[in-house]
């Protein structure tokens, strides 16, 4: 790590700026506090910032923003720092732009069963405090006890719920937001129905910081479900639990939650948990509908046929909500419980059509031979979304280098069979390199050009989304 980032390099005049929009309390400059904000939840990258500052006003934004752009100083806004994508590690230096105070609820509409709120406000927080009110916000990323809304925004999170009830961008419609300029700026609201000009709350939504920085929310809410109940069915075999998933689509029942767990993952699971999971089962799907009573009483009934017929060796379904949460521990353990066996767990997320979910865990396992890495898969059996997780260590240099390697093999996989190189993490820093082989040079330079017009001066989040030279994977440690 070289000298001028132990010490920041932020001018005295821009220093007393910035110091004069917050406060001295609010403007981090000391080693050990720019240490906290060089890295996120992504493993490997990091980089030193030269200040963090926390506004907690539009109009403090707006000035910092202003300064900023003058002295062409790189902005790197950040939440809860739960990125999985390396997208709020600070690579250029520059300012963090810590959102954590914007952490109001400002307003639950129940008449338009809309809520307004503030970047970071926690997304579990939000959760209960809508469902107080007998109201439900769907979304929930993994990392939704910790993760804020700013930043489940803009890096267009998902979570298990998404199969029934999509992802963040289908519960945004409205925001406020502040360009590098300094100016403020809202798009969308509250109205059912707005097509006036182009729809820039979607084009927001998964923009990684890289456009705006975004200071108030307006989302979608929806009635609370009246009923719910889960399922687990355990597999021999890959392909049963993979065509259970498809033949449940087609007979046209539409699960709020249907996740999977191959064998290793169960049993690291099981081990951490106690869950007395039957770790002999090659796969298990966890399964949870909601909705009016009589309906989720039926389709519960209906997948537990269709999951026997297509070879499940056990079928259970909770009788209480207790079984029914310790069902779904075993899902929401998984991470935490793969991350106790090495020093270094990398999670990636890669998403197929449903249809092509057996072929691409078989890659998966194809790719981790190959390489002698190890791999465990879970993720999003209803909507294709899979992640493999990597174990490893980061000393180990030839070690990580196989994996890299892997992981580039699974993603053109994943293209290969029609999917994407993210369904929720997002681009960052980490997958920057693999864009074009998704969307082209055309769509690379589309995507540049929309950047140019919201920054012409590239000082939001810069290195993330785009690669700077050939695609390499890059990896950051100072």
């Amino acid at each position: 790590m070289n000298a001028d980032r132990l010490e920041g390099k932020l001018a005295p005049d821009v220093k007393r700026r910035l110091i004069a929009v917050v406060g001295e309390e609010r403007f981090l400059d000391s080693l050990n506090e720019r240490f906290v904000y060089s890295y996120d939840a992504t493993p490997i990258f990091q980089a030193m910032p030269d200040a963090v500052i926390m506004p907690q006003t539009t109009a403090e934004v707006s000035e910092i923003l202003k300064i900023a752009n003058e002295h062409r100083i790189p902005v790197t806004t950040r939440g809860s720092g739960t990125n999985l994508a390396a997208g709020t590690v600070p690579t250029a230096g520059g300012i963090v732009l810590n959102m954590q105070r914007f952490n109001r609820i400002v307003e639950i509409d129940r008449e338009n069963l809309t809520v307004t709120v503030e970047p970071g406000v926690v997304t579990a927080d939000l959760h209960q405090a809508v469902e107080a009110e007998g109201l439900f916000y769907p979304p929930d990323p993994g990392s939704m006890r910790i993760s804020t809304v700013g930043g489940n925004v803009a890096q267009c999170a998902g979570g298990m719920r998404g199969l029934k009830y999509g992802v963040t961008k289908d519960y945004l419609m409205g925001l406020e937001y502040v360009l590098p300029s300094g100016e403020v700026l809202r798009a969308g609201g509250k109205n059912v129905k707005d097509v006036a000009g182009y729809d820039m709350t979607r084009l927001l939504a998964g923009s990684e910081g890289t456009l705006a920085v975004i200071t108030q929310l307006t989302l979608k809410l929806l009635p609370l479900p009246e009923a719910k109940r889960t399922m687990a069915a355990y597999y021999a075999s890959l392909g049963d639990a993979a065509r259970t998933v498809e033949r449940v689509i087609a007979a046209k029942i539409i699960p709020a939650t249907m996740e999977f767990l191959d064998q290793a993952t169960m049993r690291v699971v099981d081990e951490f948990a106690k869950l007395g999971l039957p770790t002999g089962m090659k796969a298990m799907l966890l399964i949870e509908q909601d909705g009016p009573e009589e309906w989720v009483e039926r389709d519960i009934e209906r997948i537990a046929e269709i999951a026997k017929e297509e070879g499940a060796v056990q079928v259970r379904v909770a009788q209480t909500p207790e079984e029914g949460a310790n069902l779904l521990a075993a899902r929401r353990a998984a991470l935490s419980a793969l991350s106790r066996l090495r020093p270094t767990t990398i999670l990636e997320d890669a998403t197929v059509p449903r249809s092509r979910l057996a072929e691409m865990v078989a890659e998966i396992e194809r790719i981790a031979e190959k390489y002698d890495v190890q791999i465990c898969t879970f993720g999003h059996a209803g909507d294709g979304n899979l992640h493999p997780t990597c174990l490893t260590d980061e000393r180990n240099k030839e070690e990580l280098a196989r994996v890299e390697q892997a992981f580039e093999e699974i993603f053109l996989a994943a293209l290969r069979l029609g999917g994407t190189i993210s369904g929720e993490h997002g681009i960052g820093l980490a997958k920057r390199d693999y864009l074009p082989l998704q969307v082209g040079e055309g769509g690379i330079a589309l995507m540049k050009a929309i950047k140019e017009a919201f920054d012409p001066n590239h000082i939001m989040n810069p290195g993330k989304m785009f690669a700077n030279s050939a695609r390499r994977r890059v990896v950051i440690k100072q």
